[in-house]
């Protein structure tokens, strides 16, 4: 429940690491997603601040800097927090933090992140403090369930396998964590290995299954998955939003070469269509006749069709796709689809992948005759919790 503490140091300067450890360190920082989570929205590259939501409530990310942020820490105090998941203080680290993931990185890769975030431009920024339910704001419970979850230790490579289905696999499953948001958790918050890549739910969004590409209405291709996860944009498919979007622009940063292998690795998990989709699909067929796809469809008609309705001269000058086969559309929940049409989605500079907020929700939520019937269900949705109201 405590460790001891490891002794400070004094911050390396940036010139005494190899230049070539600090490239590999950009490379294997890049493929964790570090700045993802340890930036927040408007601030400093690595300096912390970015909240995180949890059924448990709100932990924010800490400051991976030097200054003050870990300027102190050794290397071997690194890795004891990427392997077993304690701080260089000795308290336990919330698994928010993924080390159950990063516990099989190898050595080199421990020590090119350590060299390359040690290099980075400090930042002085305080964390502010988790906000959790008791108890579990008490940190010495973390032990117990590292008990249970934590297996420490590299992983073997797959004899039966190819090079690049075993690199993908230590990508996918090890410093890419991808588990750690496409998978259910349990009551007590680790993902449920039984039912890996099937999806979960982070923010706000659903973190779609990655083991059922293959029986989308439009199977996923290799080459169409690459792109994506490049590019943050697949032909057909769609394109990513939040928190998808910055994992992309990390993803566009590191060779071809491991961007391929996750997609060999992906596209060998895929499964048959599970019972669940299975019965989604089989009563997942429009009425055109209801009120509520009358409604819709005057709706789409007005705010989405000019764009992305049949026939549409953006659609015919190949500007924007068709939603017939988008996933965030006929996924199981319209979570994704709505949080859209709510926020928006802009890659950057590329104007040709902006969609601004559909004038769609502001018609809904401010005509009286439909708030009652449209705005809470659209809340409960996205939080994951059922609606009192239908």
């Amino acid at each position: 429940m405590w460790k001891p503490r490891i002794a400070a140091v004094q911050p390396a300067p940036a010139s005494s690491f190899d230049r070539q450890l600090k490239l590999d360190g950009a490379r294997v920082v890049a493929l964790g997603d570090c700045a993802v989570c340890h930036t927040a929205k408007g601030g400093k590259p690595f300096a912390g601040g970015l909240p995180l939501a949890t059924p448990f409530g709100t932990i924010y990310a800490t400051n991976i800097t030097s200054d003050p942020g870990i300027g102190a820490w050794s290397l071997d105090a690194f890795t004891r927090a990427l392997r077993r998941g304690i701080s260089r203080d000795g308290h336990q680290l919330y698994p928010t933090f993924p080390y159950i993931h990063f516990t099989r990185m190898s050595d080199h890769e421990v020590s090119a992140a350590y060299a390359y975030l040690m290099s980075r431009d400090p930042v002085k920024a305080t964390t502010p403090d988790n906000k959790l339910i008791f108890p579990l704001n008490f940190r010495p419970l973390v032990a117990f369930w590292k008990v249970m979850f934590l297996r420490p230790g590299e992983r073997a490579a797959d004899p039966a396998q190819s090079v690049e289905w075993n690199r993908g696999r230590l990508l996918v499953d090890d410093l890419g964590h991808c588990a750690a948001c496409h998978s259910p958790l349990n009551m007590i918050g680790d993902e449920k290995s039984r039912r890996a890549f099937d999806g979960g739910l982070l923010d706000g969004w659903d973190a779609p299954p990655l083991n059922q590409l293959s029986n989308a209405v439009k199977p996923w291709t290799k080459e169409q998955l690459v792109t994506y996860l490049c590019t943050g944009r697949a032909s057909e498919h769609g394109a990513a939003a939040s928190p998808m979007l910055p994992v992309t622009r990390d993803l566009a940063t590191v060779p071809q070469e491991d961007v391929e292998a996750i997609g060999t690795y992906i596209l060998s998990l895929q499964h048959a269509t599970s019972p669940v989709m299975e019965a989604t699909a089989a009563t997942a067929t429009p009425d055109a006749t209801t009120a509520s796809a009358q409604r819709g469809a005057i709706l789409f008609n007005g705010s989405c069709a000019s764009c992305h309705g049949s026939g549409s001269p953006m659609q015919t000058i190949g500007t924007r796709p068709t939603l017939a086969f988008s996933t965030a559309v006929n996924a199981q929940t319209p979570r994704n689809t709505i949080q859209i049409m709510i926020g928006g989605a802009w890659h950057g500079e590329d104007t040709m992948n902006y969609m601004s907020p559909s004038a769609m929700y502001s018609v809904t939520t401010s005509l009286p005759i439909l708030r009652p019937t449209c705005a809470p269900p659209i809340q409960s949705v996205l939080s994951g919790r059922p609606s009192t109201k239908a």
